[in-house]
């Protein structure tokens, strides 16, 4: 399949003016958002299967298709992979048309990441490996507060320790996101342009297929 995909139109040039003030003013504050008695029933049966596996838990999140949840799984036979999405569609285009689906080492989850990170730290996770595939770089200026790393629940994520490694076809979202994890650690977070024929998910393999500049930001949070 031939793909034709656009680039990233924003009316931002640089990085956003209020970045840094949004990351600092949710580091300092507690999020509390609700999280439905639905989501806690099903997130209970993954903390069921991850303290019963005990195995290092690699979760990636946004997982669309579930494409990239099945790769990591096949690439790391050892480990816990739990993929999650808030799109029914997504998962049943990859064949997934449950709310909770177990595979061989990994899980698919339909779920919210926003309520999905929540119940992460309230179970204390330590992750050994995070991924985020191209998220939505929500690239209108007045949408900075979408961002992943300009939301509210942001320090919930940073928390969950591991390698994290976010890919993006947007430079502005990879250089922001750095930035973001700056202001909450010492680790050092890389940022390079990422080539690689092995792609992990549909959108990887549409971006590139696209002629789009690929960049990946890593980081170890412990």
């Amino acid at each position: 399949m031939n793909y034709s995909s656009r680039q990233v139109d924003s009316n931002q040039t640089g990085q956003h003016h209020q970045l840094q003030a949004l990351v600092t003013k949710y580091k300092n504050a507690e999020y509390k958002k609700p999280v439905s008695t639905n989501c806690q029933r099903v997130f209970s049966r993954v903390e069921q299967i991850r303290q019963e596996s005990e195995a290092p838990v690699i979760l990636d999140s946004g997982c669309g298709t579930g494409m990239s949840t099945r790769i990591l799984a096949l690439r790391h036979p050892e480990s816990l992979v739990i993929g999650v999405d808030k799109s029914a569609h997504r998962l049943a285009k990859g064949g997934f048309g449950q709310i909770f689906q177990q595979e061989a080492n990994y899980i698919l989850v339909n779920m919210n990441l926003v309520d999905f990170w929540q119940l992460c730290g309230l179970h204390e996770w330590n992750l050994s490996q995070h991924y985020l595939l191209y998220p939505n770089p929500w690239p209108k200026a007045r949408h900075i507060q979408k961002r992943w790393y300009a939301h509210p629940v942001f320090p919930a994520l940073i928390k969950l320790g591991g390698c994290l490694e976010v890919r993006c076809n947007w430079l502005t979202y990879a250089e922001e996101f750095k930035t973001a994890v700056m202001l909450h650690t010492d680790a050092v977070c890389s940022l390079d342009e990422y080539e690689h024929p092995d792609d992990l998910s549909l959108f990887e393999r549409k971006y590139r297929e696209s002629g789009h500049s690929l960049y990946r930001c890593r980081v170890n949070l412990g």
